[in-house]
């Protein structure tokens, strides 16, 4: 080969590894070495670049309402061994069976009124290891109330109602031919408390039947305006303040698609009830009596108008058979608003030695009662002076 073609080649080859050389060294810069900090990459969309422990955000407690620890505790049995939570109120057709079943050991249960007088033996409690049943066949529609499940705390034999942690779900049977649950009474008497909230209690055996109340006479439909009188489906009607132009015969009517029904009919009664028990005061005309003089002994009330008073007393003479006389009294107060003084007077006549001790007045009306005593002391006759003979 020519000395000239050997150069050329030579040439060729250290420029291709030059080249090689600076390749190399461009490659290793890219590379991460020691002391130096690489490029920080992108983070994904959606994730965090670093790292760490995770903040936990707490979820606030909330409290759970009487529906939710039903739903907990009690549950209604089904077909075919099948469960489904009860929440306030459900419905069971007539002549279906019902079956709850309360988580507890052990638990009691307390069902409607007509039940606990007679349930003909189609009522069966059972408890079980760990939960209680109540089971209620040919059921009709005067079974419609309310059923409860208190579980018990024991101490060895000795067992007390959990009151605070009972469960109740109100039970409608719905009856084709009957749309009140049935009573045997045809009136109903009711007493209107001044201060107390007054229930009718018109029960339906359907929660989807429509009532109204009404006024036997003058034969009117009375306006229920859900503040001076409401309606509550599971309790009937509330008269919330009643007054004295409540008083009166009234009767609820219930229709449901083309059947219309009327209750028992409910007698209401005004009674004046006082706000509180009376305060009496007892004074007497003198606590020391010389034998042979006259007693009084008044107990006296301030209180509301037209509210009965009743009194009684206890004194020492009634060891003996002493009779009782009293004389009692109802006077006005003035002022603003409506009082009324009660007064009674424990009458004594020629005191004797045995009359000597406590005197106690009680008085009562519809709110309570409340006694005062005061004490009597008797005393001998002052001895004639004898005069001297001059």
């Amino acid at each position: 080969m020519p000395l000239e073609s050997r150069s050329k080649w030579r040439l060729v080859l250290s420029a291709l590894l030059i080249c090689a050389v600076i390749f190399e060294l461009g490659a290793q810069e890219q590379r991460v070495t020691p002391g130096r900090t690489p490029n920080p990459s992108k983070p994904k969309l959606g994730k965090s670049a670093k790292k760490g422990p995770r903040a936990v955000t707490a979820k606030p407690k909330t409290k759970a309402t009487p529906a939710a620890r039903a739903q907990n505790l009690l549950t209604q049995v089904l077909n075919r061994g099948k469960f489904k939570k009860v929440g306030e109120s459900i419905s069971v057709q007539t002549g279906d069976t019902l079956e709850l079943r309360c988580r507890g050991k052990p638990v009691q249960w307390s069902v409607p009124p007509y039940l606990e007088e007679d349930d003909d033996g189609r009522l069966r409690i059972v408890q079980h290891e760990r939960y209680g049943t109540l089971t209620l066949v040919n059921s009709t529609g005067a079974d419609t109330g309310e059923y409860t499940c208190y579980p018990m705390y024991c101490e060895d034999t000795d067992c007390r109602k959990e009151y605070n942690k009972a469960v109740k779900v109100f039970v409608f049977f719905p009856d084709p031919q009957e749309l009140f649950v049935p009573s045997s009474d045809y009136y109903e008497v009711i007493q209107l408390r001044t201060n107390w909230p007054t229930v009718l209690p018109c029960q339906v055996t359907s929660p989807e039947a429509k009532v109204t109340l009404h006024r036997e006479y003058p034969p009117v439909e009375v306006a229920v305006d859900g503040t001076e009188i409401s309606f509550n489906v599971k309790k009937g009607f509330t008269i919330n303040r009643p007054r004295p132009y409540h008083a009166g015969a009234l009767y609820c009517v219930a229709s449901l698609g083309n059947l219309r029904q009327s209750s028992t009919k409910y007698m209401l009664i005004y009674v004046n009830y006082p706000m509180a028990p009376p305060a009496p005061v007892i004074q007497a005309s003198s606590n020391s009596v010389v034998v042979g003089e006259n007693l009084r002994v008044s107990c006296t009330v301030m209180g509301e108008q037209d509210v009965v008073v009743e009194f009684t007393w206890e004194y020492p003479g009634q060891q003996i058979g002493r009779p009782l006389y009293t004389r009692e009294n109802i006077s006005p107060v003035g002022g603003g608003a409506a009082r009324q003084q009660s007064q009674s007077v424990l009458l004594v006549d020629e005191v004797r030695d045995v009359d000597q001790g406590t005197y106690t007045c009680t008085a009562q009306n519809l709110q309570g009662a409340k006694s005062v005593s005061t004490t009597i002391k008797v005393v001998p006759k002052a001895k004639p002076k004898k005069l001297r003979v001059a």
